[in-house]
């Protein structure tokens, strides 16, 4: 038998997963559930969504890997002098 009743951590840890896609299909049901009847984690939720989005539409743009070793080699360089 599954189990569609989850607790709130739950309920947050799913939502957590799903901004990802890692959530299942099973999990994302049980979520939306839960969702039905708790206010809490419906405004986790869309709290999250919006997270996600500001994030997405940042364009945040980092540095490549070769060129954060060269920084983090160079910060070792002079905090040894």
């Amino acid at each position: 038998m599954i189990k569609f009743k989850i607790t709130c951590n739950e309920s947050n840890h799913i939502c957590d997963k799903s901004q990802y896609r890692e959530a299942s299909f099973w999990e994302k049901l049980k979520l939306n559930i839960h969702l039905l009847y708790c206010k809490f984690c419906r405004e986790y939720t869309a709290n999250n969504q919006k997270l996600t989005k500001t994030v997405k539409e940042a364009h945040l743009k980092t540095f490549p890997k070769t060129k954060k070793e060269a920084l983090k080699e160079k910060l070792h360089q002079e905090m040894d002098k």
